[in-house]
């Protein structure tokens, strides 16, 4: 067995390549997050407030701006951020919520162009619900993705993982439209 394939002497050595991103330490252990929900610990804040090469900004606009995740699920994860400190998508402006989704479109047609992103993860996690790591400052993320780069339930266990009929949710969501 090669020694790429060894664990250093800890357990038993295995077939399994790694990639190893360390970085990512910080945001399981939260480094990153604000310990409040004000404006004052909120690093998409912050960052405005730096030259875009320290804040790694990509693109700023009149009322939302264009960051790289500095904890990314794949190279390139952008995120599209209001400048002002909101904590949920409704309470957008118009022109903030035209804008995030013109940046949005923006990122993807930049990503596509210079990683030939062969797909996208769009969303934004709203409230410690839906996963928002940062739950006070609203955030749309911009996740280009590959064939091959999926986790493990569709592609080893052929399996979605849906809580309720497609018909139920169907039903509900058409109701609840009017």
């Amino acid at each position: 067995m090669s020694e790429e394939h060894r664990q250093d002497g800890v357990g038993e050595p295995d077939q399994l390549d790694r990639l190893w991103t360390p970085y990512r330490m910080a945001y399981i252990r939260g480094e990153e997050r604000p310990s409040g929900t004000g404006a004052d610990e909120c690093p998409f804040c912050r960052i405005p407030a730096l030259s875009d090469e320290e804040g790694l900004v990509v693109h700023r606009g009149d009322t939302a701006y264009v960051v790289l995740n500095l904890f990314p699920y794949t190279a390139g994860h952008l995120m599209v951020c209001p400048f002002r400190h909101i904590p949920d998508y409704t309470d957008t402006t118009d022109e903030e919520a035209a804008e995030v989704a013109a940046l949005t479109k923006r990122a993807m047609t930049v990503l596509r162009s210079v990683s030939h992103a062969e797909g996208f993860n769009l969303g934004m996690n709203q409230g410690t619900a839906g996963g928002a790591g940062i739950r006070a400052h609203l955030h749309q993320h911009v996740v280009p993705r590959w064939v091959g780069d999926a986790n493990f339930m569709p592609i080893i266990g052929h399996t979605k993982t849906l809580p309720q009929l497609l018909t139920d949710t169907r039903q509900l969501l058409a109701e609840a439209w009017g």
